[in-house]
């Protein structure tokens, strides 16, 4: 016989996990994955980078954002980690000391792996878009691309997908110009380069 119906995830749920693992609860399922592996952190790692200087700390760039590393979002029922995620600062003009955040982002960034990609592109963009999040990015370190949307109403408009080692302006933040080649963990650092 049948187990019958799952009760849905709670918050006490995801406090009881070991801490070597990242927890969610999406449409009342608790998903647990382990912590990622080197070419998601590389790509995670090598984006944040590339973004505080100028976005966060106006170096080079215009500044006017927050950025946080798997911030734990709150919305309704749902509890979301992403692995970037970024505020404008005219929306939220300090960072509060709170263990999760109720706020939307104006932009998530969700970097894919072979487990999560199902997750972070259907279910994740979908409440993405109800909460008011502006812009996705989903990075992909094994197929070595990013794709770029913005939500127009309920869905997601697709601005552009980049791959290999392109150079990008992609939205919000196409003051900068992105090397995509330095996010993967193939890519070599020559000496001198920018």
């Amino acid at each position: 016989m049948g187990e019958g119906p799952k009760r849905p995830a709670t918050y006490e749920d995801l406090l009881a996990l070991p801490e070597h693992v990242v927890g969610q609860i999406v449409d009342g399922e608790l998903i647990v994955m382990p912590r990622p592996a080197s070419p998601h952190a590389k790509a995670n790692s090598g984006l944040y980078g590339e973004l505080y200087g100028p976005f966060e700390r106006g170096r080079g760039g215009p500044g006017g954002w927050w950025f946080l590393v798997e911030p734990e979002l709150h919305f309704r029922k749902d509890v979301l980690v992403p692995d970037l995620a970024a505020w404008r600062r005219e929306r939220m003009p300090e960072i509060p000391d709170v263990p999760y955040f109720t706020l939307a982002p104006d932009w998530v960034c969700e970097v894919l792996s072979p487990s999560t990609a199902p997750l972070d592109r259907v279910k994740k963009k979908r409440i993405y878009a109800r909460e008011g999040v502006g812009h996705v990015w989903l990075v992909d370190p094994k197929a070595r691309t990013l794709e770029v949307f913005r939500r127009d109403g309920a869905r997601w408009v697709e601005l552009g997908t980049y791959s290999g080692d392109e150079r990008v302006r992609a939205e919000p933040f196409e003051a900068l110009e992105l090397a995509l080649g330095d996010l993967w963990l193939t890519a070599e650092v020559k000496p001198g380069s920018p």
